[in-house]
């Protein structure tokens, strides 16, 4: 399993505490009310540009995403730089699949995988398309073994996901964090919570 590095990370101990602090407020919905903060925090923090960071919902995830080409395009930045539009986070609630799979919207990525992302790489989905997940922005360039179960650490990825499939309405999200200026993930954490309150999370290594 990955860990990351003390200043990416978050620590989900003081969420649970806070969590049972607040009688008002469910685990599920601190969450959704408080992590994409935290995300957004920790993402400017380590950022080396101006950042463009929009949230939309899609299904029944809501999607944060840093879409710095339209600071580019604006002319706010210099086109020059080479920092690439990358989701920032998605949390949500599992559901049944929107809808059909549409192979032509993977952001571009049309044709052999390993042409366009790389040897031993799959375009992954934060979520994934059979508990809700969409395409486009939902998409990115992920480790085969861990996106097909093959390694120990893809197996405990490929159960957190199950659980969510088994469990409809099951809050959960994903949360890339990055090493460079790239739109490839270097650690993937993915978090869920359990039908009896408690949290599950881990993080993943998606390196080359």
């Amino acid at each position: 399993m990955g860990i990351l590095p003390t200043e990416l990370a978050i620590d989900y101990k003081v969420f649970c505490c806070a969590a049972r602090t607040k009688a008002a407020d469910s685990p599920a919905q601190l969450l959704k009310d408080e992590l994409p903060y935290k995300w957004r925090e920790l993402y400017i923090a380590q950022t080396p540009h101006a950042t463009n960071i929009v949230r939309f919902h899609y299904n029944t995830f809501e999607y944060f995403f840093d879409l710095f080409s339209e600071l580019q395009a604006s002319g706010s930045v210099s086109c020059s730089s080479t920092m690439e539009d990358r989701l920032v986070g998605v949390i949500g609630v599992s559901a049944p699949a929107a809808g059909p799979r549409n192979p032509g919207r993977l952001r571009g990525w049309i044709g052999a995988t390993e042409k366009y992302i790389g040897k031993g790489r799959d375009k992954g989905h934060f979520m994934a398309h059979y508990i809700g997940g969409g395409l486009d922005v939902n998409v990115f360039s992920q480790d085969r073994a861990l996106n097909r179960g093959w390694s120990a650490q893809g197996k405990t990825y490929r159960r957190m996901e199950a659980y969510c499939h088994e469990h409809p309405g099951t809050p959960c999200f994903s949360r890339p964090v990055y090493a460079d200026v790239t739109s490839v993930p270097r650690w993937l954490e993915f978090g869920l919570v359990r039908r009896d309150g408690t949290f599950w999370v881990e993080v993943f290594d998606n390196g080359w």
